[in-house]
């Protein structure tokens, strides 16, 4: 089992992160490499450039992002950690998928509509073409399966599609040079809310800092942010049926669900009938108990730029060396002269 996952490098972390995708990645290296596999975790920094970006913040990012990855508890011994941009590899096998993919592949990619919106002509090429560097991304280490969530679906057939068509067209009878990854379906990620608006997700670009919980939040201010968090004035439910119709509550509840390793259920069971007085401090304190160590570790690593670019080149290597195989094998398939 080979794994490939990747994640853009978004600054200011929050705790919908590390519940909501890096958890999962921890996990997921835990459990493949008892097995035997392997796991490809990468920072997408190619990916970001199809948007408008400031050069600077995305450096910065990116060693943010490695630092929170490794702070979590993904291990760069045990899992293959990499930015996109020190393996070239990615670029060159988008150019040759390019060849097979189709027009009306892409203009069906439903985050192509949403992230263009109305004013397609004005959207860069790389944000139009991005699904098949995605595709290249697995398919140059011949993944066997690729976690999705519902978002990212339609992307992975996309990548299975450019794969078989690739394979019919110039492998002939011989092996089929790409391998079709299949689905891994992750434990359902924890969908984290704002702390301020139940129906909105927690996110970096909620003008408001009181709406998340930063990674670097020190134990002040995830309590004073838990105890100001918006809610209502009805106790808590004694069943996982009340909290419908409670966006903030239920926000709340599910956060010290996933916190606690346990269920909605049996925290109600726990807490219901209480008031929010009695709750939040509680969840505050689980917060800061459970974040403290990922905190302490994180802020440690982002201030050691040498660490972090070393882990960085460390992976890059392991990955080109899985990575030249399949390019060079495309490039013969096609008939480019190499020599």
């Amino acid at each position: 089992m080979r794994i490939v996952s990747g994640i853009q490098p978004t600054g200011n972390l929050h705790l919908g992160n590390y519940l909501g995708a890096i958890r999962n990645w921890v996990a997921m290296q835990d459990q493949v490499s008892a097995q035997g596999g392997e796991c490809l975790y990468f920072l997408a920094d190619l990916h970001a450039i199809s948007m408008p970006h400031t050069p600077a913040d995305l450096g910065a990012n990116t060693r943010e992002m490695v630092a929170a990855l490794v702070a979590c508890g993904i291990d760069p011994d045990r899992s293959i950690l990499f930015n996109q941009a020190q393996v070239p590899q990615h670029a060159e096998l988008q150019w040759l998928l390019n060849g097979t993919a189709r027009m009306g592949w892409l203009n069906r990619m439903t985050q192509w509509k949403d992230k263009a919106g109305k004013n397609r002509e004005g959207a860069s090429v790389a944000l139009f073409t991005y699904p098949v560097l995605q595709a290249a991304d697995v398919l140059l280490y011949q993944a066997t399966h690729v976690p999705v969530g519902e978002d990212q679906k339609q992307h992975l057939e996309l990548a299975r599609d450019i794969a078989q068509k690739f394979n019919n067209d110039f492998c002939g009878e011989e092996v089929p040079l790409f391998t079709l990854p299949a689905p891994f379906i992750p434990p359902e990620a924890a969908r984290i809310m704002s702390l301020r608006d139940g129906s909105a997700k927690m996110s970096k670009s909620d003008p408001s800092d009181m709406s998340r919980i930063n990674m670097t939040d020190t134990a002040d201010t995830i309590m004073q942010k838990v105890k100001k968090a918006k809610t209502d004035p009805e106790p808590l439910p004694s069943d996982k049926d009340g909290l419908e119709g409670r966006p903030e509550a239920k926000n709340l509840v599910a956060i010290y669900a996933v916190m606690a390793g346990t269920t909605v259920e049996a925290v109600l069971g726990t807490f219901g009938g209480e008031g929010f007085g009695k709750f939040k401090p509680a969840l505050g304190e689980l917060l800061v108990e459970k974040l403290a160590p990922i905190n302490a570790r994180f802020l440690e690593l982002r201030e050691d730029r040498a660490a972090l670019d070393a882990i960085l080149r460390q992976g890059a290597e392991k990955a080109r060396a899985l990575a030249i195989p399949t390019l060079e094998k495309t490039y013969e398939a096609l008939g480019l002269v190499r020599n």
